[in-house]
């Protein structure tokens, strides 16, 4: 039997039966964490790092969707990273998930280097010259570098993968010449992106991009995904990630 706290709730992923507990008080998933796990490519017996996992639902769509190892997931933040655990718990995954309480930035001192296949994440968007920090702490360390920076994150990220290890992230277009700067920085270097548009006709307001642990240059720009076809009607393409 799993407890839930004041405010919390548990809701159906839709896949494999799997449910998750949030707290919309404090932060809920969005569509850009089920398009990152769409977008992610684990293969057969991998190992799998999601840096700043809030509640836990990349690993757990991942572990769904793929046939990794084993996904571990690392959260500074207390509240979520208990939500995470007992999320994990509720799907009985405590075998194949494992969720770590600890700062991004000592990611590589935390699990060691060249440790995972595979980084995943969907870190904070904003930085101090994009828009106003939310009141709320939990929401803004969520959504704006409060606690670690883009580049804390991608440089962990490289630090922990193998080499021709894969990286996985999604972000906001508007900082896609600083992403691929940190990225090539870190000898992660960008080998596929994909744009994500709410509508055909509308600018995109997320980037999904893969990097390669010590890759050759060469990037593969992939056809736009685009999220409504009309208004609260999604496209068939989202509608295949969802099930992908």
């Amino acid at each position: 039997m799993i407890n839930l706290l004041e405010g919390e709730r548990i809701d159906d992923l839709e896949r494999d039966g799997y449910k998750i507990i949030q707290n919309s008080k404090k932060f809920c998933f969005g569509m850009d964490a089920v398009l990152l796990s769409g977008f992610a490519n684990v293969k057969k017996d991998e190992v799998v790092l999601d840096l700043g996992t809030g509640t836990g639902v990349i690993p757990i769509l991942l572990e769904a969707k793929t046939e990794g190892k084993h996904f571990s997931a690392l959260e500074i933040q207390d509240e979520s990273a208990d939500m995470a655990r007992r999320s994990v718990e509720l799907n009985c995954l405590q075998d194949k998930i494992e969720i770590v309480n600890g700062d991004i930035k000592e990611a590589s001192k935390i699990f060691g280097r060249a440790s995972f296949d595979v980084v995943t994440t969907n870190p904070p968007y904003m930085n101090d010259n994009h828009g106003l920090k939310n009141p709320d702490m939990p929401k803004a360390i969520a959504r704006h570098e409060v606690l670690c920076s883009l580049e804390d994150v991608v440089r962990e990220a490289s630090y922990v993968l193998k080499e021709r290890g894969r990286f996985y992230m999604v972000h906001r277009p508007h900082r896609m010449v600083e992403i691929i700067n940190i990225m090539t920085k870190y000898k992660l270097e960008p080998k596929r992106i994909r744009m994500v548009h709410p509508y055909a006709d509308k600018e995109a307001n997320m980037i999904l991009i893969e990097g390669l642990k010590g890759g050759n240059g060469f990037l593969k720009v992939e056809k736009p995904l685009i999220v409504y076809k009309e208004v609260n009607v999604y496209t068939e393409d989202i509608l295949k990630t969802y099930k992908k």
